[in-house]
């Protein structure tokens, strides 16, 4: 899962690059042309978390997206949603459930040509979750040859947990019918805070994902979006 991961990455690194250097040899031509560009609403929902839901049993959720343009190249930019899953490590197996908001802006590095209206963009992200953490069984490592290990069945749970993060996003949104946008985005997470549990770490929490030991994370998207115009301005 790890590789496909960095794969997929690798790939939308690429496709920016390419799309970037055919985005500046077209925009030298139009640069001189006014055109009116639309101000409006777009809502979306990630279509990779319902994919990823039908091979892994141990995970389901959902994320709706949001945007409003608020001038011609900048966007406030949110994302909301919900988790659940269940981790298994080597000593330890437990579930995580709960919600997230992340809210901030994009800045669209894409100069559109004619009545194009694609994107590039780079974004930052404040991120809140509240979520539970149930420890459903886990296994005490004995040191030494003469103890056999533990391992304890008794779910354990801690409700009321949070965290804070923020986030830096790259991402393309393409319209591929009139009003209608596909994207994709990559996002890397430095934790703030976290409520950890007593004698328990937070190694997975909504909407930031895996934990590591810098407290930093990653994720992706796949949307499908729709533009609802609501008025238009001269670039």
């Amino acid at each position: 899962m790890l590789k496909m991961k960095k794969t997929l990455i690798l790939k939308f690194c690429i496709s920016l690059f390419l799309l970037s250097f055919g985005n500046d040899v077209f925009a030298q031509k139009t640069d001189s042309i006014k055109v009116k560009k639309p101000y409006s609403l777009r809502l979306g929902v990630d279509i990779s978390k319902p994919i990823i839901s039908l091979f892994d049993k141990d995970f389901s959720g959902f994320e709706l997206t949001g945007d409003f343009r608020i001038k011609n190249r900048y966007y406030i930019a949110s994302e909301i949603g919900y988790t659940n899953k269940t981790t298994n490590e080597e000593y330890l197996n437990f579930t995580t459930k709960g919600s997230y908001i992340k809210i901030g802006a994009n800045y669209n590095a894409y100069n559109n040509w004619l009545d194009m209206n694609n994107e590039i963009f780079v974004g930052i992200r404040y991120g809140f979750s509240a979520f539970n953490q149930t420890i459903n069984n886990y296994t005490i490592n004995q040191n030494g040859v003469y103890f056999d290990e533990y391992f304890i069945q008794n779910p354990i749970k801690y409700d009321n947990l949070t965290a804070h993060w923020a986030e830096f996003v790259l991402g393309i949104k393409v319209e591929t019918f009139k009003n209608l946008f596909l994207g994709t985005s990559v996002s890397f997470n430095s934790l703030i805070k976290t409520s950890d549990p007593e004698n328990f770490v937070n190694l997975y929490i909504p909407g930031f994902n895996k934990r590591h030991l810098n407290s930093s994370g990653a994720g992706f998207n796949y949307t499908v979006s729709y533009q609802i115009p609501l008025y238009k301005k001269v670039k």
